[in-house]
């Protein structure tokens, strides 16, 4: 009688198959070493599964890799200064202060003639000697034989007040006056009210 045998077969079901590629797939992605069983019987129950780790748990993780020496990257190189001369190790002087620059003094004017006599004013609107047109409110004043263009320094006895007076007129004409000054000169050394008056005249060259 011809004996029968019954061979084990390592995978007979669908099931069996879906349990081999879930167990090849943990493989390849924990890394893991495990011996897979699988046993079949001639009954239909589950196809055992067993896994033996050899690792510890820890290695699941995936490892970084090792970097070598040669591969890290390079620090760049830290800019260096150039020495530079201590300049506060130096004495140091004070900044020349500039020197005061000397004022232009203009020379005073030289008194060529002098004295005194009287002094009226004038104001009404004319040509005067030299070819000008008149005008009361310029320092002005008219002499009779002084050259055109004259200084002369007009002063008031009475309070001190000087004036200095272009001559550009001829005048006036009546005794015991010497100048006649126009009204604005006469107004800043004495009141208009006063009409005429005694002043000490000097000639300026």
């Amino acid at each position: 009688m011809a004996g029968r045998h019954s061979r084990t077969r390592r995978i007979s079901s669908p099931a069996g198959l879906a349990a081999t590629a879930a167990v090849a797939v943990a493989l390849a992605i924990g890394g893991t070493v495990g011996t897979v069983q699988l046993t079949s019987g001639a009954s239909s129950r589950p196809v055992a599964v067993e896994l033996t780790p050899t690792t510890a748990a820890s290695t699941l993780a995936p490892s970084s890799p090792a970097v070598s020496p040669s591969a890290s990257a390079t620090a760049s190189p830290t800019p260096s200064r150039s020495a530079q001369a201590a300049s506060r190790g130096k004495t140091r002087t004070a900044a020349p202060k500039p020197s005061p620059t000397a004022k232009k003094t203009t020379p005073a004017p030289s008194v060529v003639e002098s004295g005194s006599c009287g002094a009226s004013f004038y104001s009404d609107g004319q040509l005067t000697a030299n070819g000008e047109t008149f005008n009361p409110d310029d320092l002005t004043a008219a002499h009779k034989t002084l050259p055109f263009n004259t200084r002369v320094r007009v002063t008031n006895p009475a309070n001190g007040k000087s004036v200095t007076v272009r001559i550009n007129d001829r005048g006036p004409f009546i005794d015991g006056r010497c100048i006649d000054l126009s009204r604005a000169a006469f107004a800043s050394i004495a009141s208009l009210d006063v009409g005429a008056m005694t002043v000490r005249y000097e000639v300026l060259g």
